[in-house]
């Protein structure tokens, strides 16, 4: 289980088409916490060249990451919660964004579930066909990051108050 500051930020992370913007904003929306859609980070290039069907390098990556790294440093400096989206696919790009109060929600299910997902979803600039670029890239969180696993079979809802009762986030008093 993962160790929370008492005003965390968490990271949802996974593949594309894993719910991870869905499923942050249930629980930012749940818990009154600032939201960050990790997507509206990236630098125009990057939108064009995933527009294009190309997959990132990790030099595109590198910027983009540390926009969101800035993001998460502001909010855990201030001791302001907030939930931020981030594909966060290898240990290296995490450790550019870990840090005191930083837990990483791991969405994770099948190819096969997740590129159902993605042919159901209508006017994002990740096209399906870069669904196993993303397989291919992910490193699934390890023992010595601060993580929670969520397998994506049940409803973004449910999903949401999973990860609630297990990081033990109040809903109710959700700010300083």
């Amino acid at each position: 289980m993962a160790k929370t500051a008492q005003y965390p930020v968490l990271v949802v992370m996974g593949v594309s088409g894993s719910g991870k913007s869905t499923v942050a904003g249930l629980l930012a929306g749940r818990l009154g916490w600032d939201l960050a859609e990790g997507d509206d980070l990236h630098p125009e290039s990057n939108v064009a060249k995933m527009h294009a069907g190309l997959p990132l390098t990790d030099e595109d990556r590198w910027p983009w990451l540390e926009s969101i790294a800035g993001w998460i440093r502001a909010h855990t400096a201030a001791g302001t919660p907030g939930v931020v989206t981030c594909s966060a696919l290898k240990k290296r790009y995490r450790d550019i964004l870990r840090g005191e109060g930083v837990v990483f929600v791991f969405l994770e299910g099948s190819r096969d579930r997740i590129s159902d997902r993605l042919a159901s979803r209508h006017g994002h600039f990740m096209p399906p066909a870069l669904l196993e670029s993303q397989f291919e890239a992910l490193e699934a969180p390890t023992e010595d990051e601060n993580f929670i696993s969520l397998c994506v079979s049940a409803t973004p809802l449910e999903e949401a108050q999973e990860i609630i009762d297990r990081l033990n986030l109040d809903a109710g008093d959700a700010r300083p």
